[in-house]
């Protein structure tokens, strides 16, 4: 007779199960619409900050104001090193506006500061449920529909603005920007548009952190427990996962549920070629868990790094 997977209950109605391509369940929880939009402003005042300190350095470095208000009296070679400081410029700005959302979510923790600060993350998904490593062109994808979602219309607006006409298309320009700023609120998921194109979504990040070496026991299972120390692996056998793997098994053994506990060990020793047998499975992981962290992170000072079991 088979053993029913128990159900967790939903807390709210932002309580998600997301499939691993293992075939583990993993519990998360939507970031609300006002952690989102909270980290949303934290990183445009990030960004205006950053923009503010170049603005000025760069007119430091140029002379001063006084030197802008007059260039041409400098001479040729002063007006083409403003010339070259004026290119900084609009590179630097264009970087701050585009380049940090990508710099920060392609990074490991998939979070930018603001969203670090209240706690969220960004997070892959299918249509079914299924989870899969957080990509290079689905960060890509949902930061480039910013653009449209955000930037472009609230340009638009500041141009109507400018030029004292605020009629038609500056009431156009507003539209758009509230069709999208309101688009997560007609869905389950709270997706924005660039989450829907890129297959991403917004998730509240584990508040607890997992320790570089774990040694809390699990619970006896049919056997004593063993210690960590006598679960030792090969190079071969840790060579199998890498980094999405790892940041998966950290959250199984945070979450410490015992089936999800039973179906990674099975699945690593599959995996790796070992035998499942009766032992204490929480031991196992952890001793795993440890040894195969130590060794990504000594990959990465020697400058090598695996993303997956794929790469």
């Amino acid at each position: 007779m088979s053993t029913a997977t128990p159900t967790r209950l939903r807390r709210s109605d932002r309580d998600r199960t997301m499939v691993t391509p293992e075939g583990i369940a993993l519990p998360l929880t939507l970031a609300s619409r006002g952690t989102r939009l909270g980290a949303l402003i934290l990183d445009l005042t990030f960004i205006v900050i950053l923009m503010l300190v170049t603005t000025l350095t760069l007119i430091s470095i140029a002379g001063g104001t006084a030197v802008l208000s007059d260039p041409a009296k400098n001479g040729p070679a002063v007006m083409h090193a403003l010339e070259f400081l004026a290119v900084l410029w609009i590179a630097a700005m264009f970087l701050f506006r585009n380049a940090y959302f990508l710099f920060f979510e392609l990074g490991p923790r998939g979070a930018t500061p603001g969203k670090r600060i209240t706690g969220i993350r960004i997070a892959a998904r299918d249509a079914n449920g299924t989870g899969g490593r957080l990509t290079a062109e689905m960060v890509i994808a949902r930061n480039l529909l910013r653009d449209i979602e955000l930037f472009l219309p609230l340009v638009f607006i500041a141009s109507a603005s400018d030029g004292g006409d605020s009629g038609a298309a500056g009431l156009a320009a507003l539209a758009w920007f509230l069709i999208f700023a309101f688009f997560p609120f007609f869905n389950k998921d709270r997706l924005r548009a660039g989450d829907l194109i890129a297959g991403t979504w917004v998730v509240e990040a584990p508040k607890r952190k997992l320790e570089a070496a774990m040694s809390a026991p699990g619970k006896a299972g049919a056997a004593a427990a063993v210690p960590v120390s006598q679960y030792r692996f090969g190079e071969a056998e840790l060579s199998v996962y890498g980094e999405y793997e790892l940041q998966t098994l950290e959250r199984v053994l945070r979450e410490n549920r015992t089936e999800a506990i039973r179906q990674v060990y099975e699945a690593i020793c599959k995996k790796i070629g070992w035998t499942p047998g009766e032992t204490d499975q929480r031991a196992f992981l952890d001793a795993f868990y440890t040894q195969l962290r130590a060794r990504l992170e000594a990959g990465m000072r020697m400058g090598k790094r695996k993303a997956d079991k794929f790469g």
